[in-house]
């Protein structure tokens, strides 16, 4: 019973983290969100909201977790294997960002320096609260109900591509596909390692790296969910 009560816990907990990735635009959290449509930059203060939203829900699900031991994948993981496979994720992330300098029209125009350190906050704390999210809780209950590794590791990629919502008309089709890529190559990671810690720090890479490609302007007015 208590451990029938603690899936059903866990389920919840790890639904309301989808939604909330759902809404990360709104926080100003959302990969595609560095400039509203007047071209203001979001708010710290609503930055910092989601990112506390976020990290709280997963402690709940940290302490409900229903496997003992803990078997979600709310942790590092080996450090050695993490290490490896972080390099590799970021240094695709960053030669995926090196296409979209490649692909985008008119000369190359680098981020003004003033807009880095909010960049970076996004990137990392977003690149956390997703690892933890898809790579973490969800990929761990689809392990631990019993789905098979390939299969696991689609499903939460898809739910992550969808959560992001670069897949909406009038994105960068480069940044969806860069998203399924992400999530197929972070889950295999996770299993691999047994941890988040390499996903974490090539996806963290990977959005840096775009912001550095794209200067953050990523959408358009025409684009953005109602």
């Amino acid at each position: 019973m208590e451990t029938t009560l603690r899936t059903l816990m866990t389920l919840a907990f790890t639904g309301l983290l989808v939604l909330l990735r759902l809404e990360a635009d709104r926080f100003g959290a959302a990969e595609y969100a560095a400039a509203d449509r007047d071209g203001e930059r979001p708010m710290v203060r609503r930055q910092l909201a989601w990112y506390l939203l976020g990290i709280g829900l997963v402690a709940m699900v940290w302490i409900v977790d229903p496997a003992p031991g803990g078997q979600l994948f709310l942790r590092v993981g080996d450090v050695g294997g993490a290490i490896l496979w972080g390099l590799l994720l970021g240094g695709l992330g960053v030669g995926l960002g090196v296409l979209l300098v490649r692909r985008a029209p008119g000369p190359f125009r680098p981020p003004d320096e003033a807009s880095y350190r909010g960049a970076v906050l996004t990137s990392v704390g977003t690149a956390l609260v997703d690892e933890l999210t898809f790579r973490g809780a969800l990929l761990g209950l689809l392990v631990l109900a019993g789905v098979e590794a390939l299969p696991a590791i689609v499903i939460q990629t898809l739910v992550y591509a969808l959560a992001t919502r670069l897949g909406l008309p009038g994105r960068d089709r480069m940044l969806f596909a860069r998203s399924i890529v992400i999530g197929l190559l972070a889950g295999v990671a996770t299993l691999a390692t047994g941890g988040i810690g390499a996903a974490f720090l090539g996806h963290a890479t990977a959005r840096i790296a775009t912001f550095a490609a794209t200067g953050g302007k990523t959408t358009g007015p025409a684009d953005r969910p109602s």
